[in-house]
């Protein structure tokens, strides 16, 4: 079963930037999707970004679209998000997630979820 650690949440400035990371242990990490989800206060958790095993193509939410990116290193075993921009409505745990399923060739759904981390706060002030 695979283990996820997140760390790089903090309290920012809106307009500022933060990069977060995902440390994964206990399985191959190259064959697998991983991806982004927050819950903001109040709602429920929604996707953010994701990015396929062979890294060569990623998705977005449309909210973080331009301002976000998603990215993977797997000498590393870590996949990170790099947010720019950031808004007070960005404000969420932010929870990694890595996929069931080897070698999905697209992004994944929360019900094919194997793992999550146990999320990390971000918080933009206006």
């Amino acid at each position: 079963q695979v283990q996820l650690e997140e760390s790089g949440g903090g309290l920012v400035q809106a307009g500022g930037s933060l990069k977060l990371s995902c440390a994964a242990s206990g399985r191959t990490f190259s064959t697998y999707a991983m991806a982004w989800f927050r819950r903001a206060p109040g709602k429920e958790r929604e996707f953010v970004a994701a990015i396929p095993w062979s890294g060569t193509i990623t998705f977005y939410a449309d909210s973080v679209k331009g301002r976000f990116t998603i990215s993977r290193d797997n000498s590393k075993n870590t996949v990170y998000l790099q947010m720019n921009t950031l808004k007070p409505e960005d404000t969420a745990v932010y929870y990694c997630a890595a996929d069931r399923l080897q070698y999905r060739p697209g992004r994944f759904q929360e019900t094919d979820v194997a793992s999550w981390g146990q999320g990390t706060q971000v918080t933009v002030s206006s």
